[in-house]
């Protein structure tokens, strides 16, 4: 049974946030937490949030051990920008997109068939 946990509209272009995600997919949840404690960029602390709020799912709603969890599935979307205008010279404009980004986690009970790769 795969439990899901969503993050919407974070503040960080979804290509940045992908380049991490594809780190912690298949990984145990705690080996996971751990990589993306100790990672610098911001995409990571987006990550975490979500992985922490996935786990808390499947402990509350579940009751299942965070020990059996692997992160199964992380979906990285784009999200509608914000968008502004920069003034240029004679009276034109130019655009600047501030991207933002939608997460979505699944995590799953480790089963003799399933292995964390590792």
């Amino acid at each position: 049974m795969k439990i899901k946990a969503q993050g919407k509209y974070l503040r960080s272009g979804a290509r940045k946030i992908r380049r991490v995600a594809d780190l912690i997919r298949g990984k145990n949840v705690k080996e996971a937490l751990v990589m993306l404690k100790f990672m610098p960029h911001l995409g990571a602390k987006y990550l975490e949030k979500v992985l922490k709020s996935a786990v808390a799912n499947a402990k509350h709603n579940y009751k299942l051990a965070e020990d059996n969890l692997v992160v199964s599935t992380v979906l990285v979307d784009g999200a509608t920008p914000y968008k502004r205008f920069h003034p240029r010279a004679r009276g034109s404009a130019f655009p600047i997109l501030k991207r933002q980004s939608h997460i979505t986690i699944y995590v799953e009970e480790m089963t003799s068939g399933t292995k964390s790769t590792s």
